[in-house]
């Protein structure tokens, strides 16, 4: 079987030990608090920078996606190993980074005709994202080709879900996710809003008064997703998502936990640069993935 290598956008969020183990390389993105510095997510700026930034200041900073030759020069110190490259991004409905890795692959071939490089949309952000990014590499160590991986993949990114909430309108409303005066209404109201990530879309679930009731109806969207569709919790990961709450992740994990009968796969996904700047700094979110039977 011919070697390949795993690569990500940073948009996945995936914690850093777990990228470490599975020999995963990330591109990053960048932010920008003035649109004229811009700092490479988790290389020059870390989460916990930024979130301080967010709170401290009450900036609106802006993401720019990995650029072509990000992504070129990444891939080629692979291909002059003699590998292949399996590349995941964020969803194309989000950003520009899905079609700079397929530029970046085009003209690669150009210079190495014989290099097999792959690039998937993986129609999710986040831990939905990063939790995929693991099946990828589990599908390479128990000796999956890169064809036979890809093949996986499309068919389990469409079973990927987060539900979630944010603790405030105000980012998704200057991100363009929602209009203003909405975003007025439900900070008056204290209105919290359901959110599910699935197929590419922010799909509005509900609204939900208070953060104690849109904590508790995560775990009731996660339910209902598993009655309706008929499957079983022992055939899927689970993991955490949020972005500096980690007492209300942790209230929200026991009880998923005691939904699934067992703990959930991962340690938290902690939500990055990329994704931070829509969600700002409140978001809470359950993720789960059909899994490689490992």
């Amino acid at each position: 079987m011919d070697d390949y290598q795993i690569f990500s956008d940073s948009s996945c969020d995936t914690p850093k030990e777990l990228l470490d183990l599975h020999n995963i390389t990330l591109i990053p993105y960048y932010i920008t608090f003035d649109l004229e510095h811009y700092y490479k997510e988790n290389v020059e700026i870390s989460n916990e920078e930024f979130y301080l930034r967010l709170s401290q200041e009450k900036i609106f900073p802006k993401t720019s996606l990995p650029s072509i030759m990000d992504y070129f020069h990444a891939f080629e110190k692979e291909i002059v190993k003699g590998k292949d490259i399996l590349c995941l991004c964020l969803t194309q409905k989000f950003s520009g980074s899905y079609q700079a890795a397929v530029n970046a692959r085009e003209l690669l071939i150009e210079k190495y005709p014989d290099a097999r490089i792959s690039i998937l949309d993986s129609i999710q952000a986040t831990a939905g994202q990063g939790i995929l990014l693991l099946q990828a590499a589990y599908l390479k160590e128990a000796g999956y080709s890169l064809e036979e991986n890809i093949k996986r993949l499309d068919i389990i990114k469409k079973e990927a879900r987060i539900m979630f909430t944010v603790d405030t309108l105000e980012y998704l409303a200057k991100g363009g996710r929602i209009g203003k005066v909405a975003s007025l209404a439900g900070t008056m109201l204290n209105i919290k809003p359901m959110i599910q990530l699935k197929d590419a879309e922010l799909i509005p679930y509900s609204n939900v008064r208070g953060r104690k009731k849109s904590l508790d109806k995560i775990l009731f969207m996660t339910e209902e997703y598993f009655t309706d569709n008929n499957v079983r919790y022992d055939d899927y990961d689970f993991c955490m998502a949020n972005a500096t709450t980690m007492d209300d992740t942790r209230a929200v994990q026991a009880q998923l936990e005691n939904l699934i009968g067992r703990p959930v796969t991962y340690p938290v996904f902690q939500i990055g640069v990329t994704i931070g700047t829509y969600t700002g700094p409140g978001p809470v979110g359950v993720c789960f993935v059909r899994k490689f039977d490992r």
